[in-house]
């Protein structure tokens, strides 16, 4: 039941969640994830233009807007969630955290990949803008208000505009 495993996921990343039941009723990220979940089903069927009213639709209800062609992993939590951007190609591994703010764009109008790609437990910080078709390794941690436009190493800390590396760290850890 992955709508359950992504509730808990935001009982485990948000000190303010008190039960299971606010997740499911009033946290935004979570309702435009399902809105996502539907869209996506769609859009893999090629029902191009159902899928991207059913995207509109969750953009308008949550103020948070994920194409539909967009892939997104097991546990994925939008914190805040307001004015987050996911493009149509980014690629979001498991157990990632982003918050308010964050957009995955492209910097290119050819056809293709050009959207980031984030690995697991990827952490973003709130208005961290990732522009184009790089990747952001496992465990690694974007600083808020960065501008990111190359890829970053497994277990890497980087912040800044243009972000730059401020601190290597074991990969292995797994801990955002």
């Amino acid at each position: 039941m992955k709508w359950l495993e992504t509730a808990r996921a935001y009982k485990k990343h948000d000190p303010a969640v008190r039960t299971i039941a606010e997740v499911l009723f009033l946290y935004p990220g979570y309702h435009a994830m399902g809105y996502y979940r539907i869209a996506h089903q769609l859009y893999k069927y090629h029902c191009f233009f159902l899928a991207r009213l059913i995207s509109q639709m969750g953009r308008f209800m949550t103020q948070i807007e994920i194409h539909p062609g967009a892939q997104i992993g097991r546990r994925f939590v939008i914190d805040h969630g307001n004015g987050v951007v996911i493009g149509e190609t980014s690629i979001i591994g498991d157990d990632c955290l982003i918050h308010h703010g964050v957009t995955l764009g492209g910097k290119t109008r050819q056809k293709g990949k050009r959207h980031p790609t984030l690995g697991n437990r990827v952490h973003v910080g709130a208005a961290a803008q990732i522009i184009g078709d790089i990747t952001i390794g496992d465990n690694a941690v974007v600083g808020a208000g960065s501008v990111v436009t190359h890829d970053v190493a497994p277990g890497d800390i980087v912040a800044g505009v243009p972000a730059r590396t401020i601190r290597s760290r074991c990969s292995d850890s797994g801990k955002i």
